[in-house]
């Protein structure tokens, strides 16, 4: 199992198409889903929130090895790949929930940007540290992946 972030998402019912499977187009949803949550998990929720960090993608390429149905687990693990001086990279791997094959792959291009102005703005050493650093150990499970155990006491 990956040592990077892990985010996991259970496929929705209206998330596929006419085939049953995972409709293309909602790959770069989850991708956008698990990036916010790697970006808040590796401690930059709050300049995300305040509006301090600011990002647009450029480029995204994906590539698809295996379908996804209604009802799998997903489980994205996501990395920076490379740093900038105002972009970054991170790739994003799917996988079925508990397996080792990767079914699909997102290599995506973000630019930090001045929210105001659009612009391109410089990453600062914050976020570039916080980038750098990663997610190791961290997960985000939105599939109810892991069952919660109540203790008693």
């Amino acid at each position: 199992m990956s040592q990077h972030f892990r985010y996991y998402l259970r496929v929705r019912y209206s998330e596929c198409d006419a085939q049953k499977v995972v409709f293309n187009a909602r790959y770069g949803e989850y991708v956008d889903l698990a990036s916010t949550a790697f970006l808040r998990a590796i401690g930059l929720d709050e300049l995300l929130g305040s509006g301090q960090f600011d990002y647009q993608v450029v480029r995204q390429v994906l590539e698809w090895k295996a379908p996804a149905r209604f009802d799998d687990v997903l489980e994205l693990t996501v990395y920076a790949t490379h740093l900038g001086n105002t972009s970054f990279t991170l790739m994003t791997e799917f996988r079925h929930a508990g397996k080792d094959a990767i079914t699909a792959t997102a290599d995506t291009v973000y630019v930090a940007v001045d929210p105001q102005t659009l612009t391109k703005t410089p990453l600062t050493d914050q976020v570039r540290a916080a980038l750098q650093r990663g997610g190791p150990g961290l997960v985000v499970d939105h599939a109810g992946y892991f069952p919660i155990r109540l203790q008693e006491g």
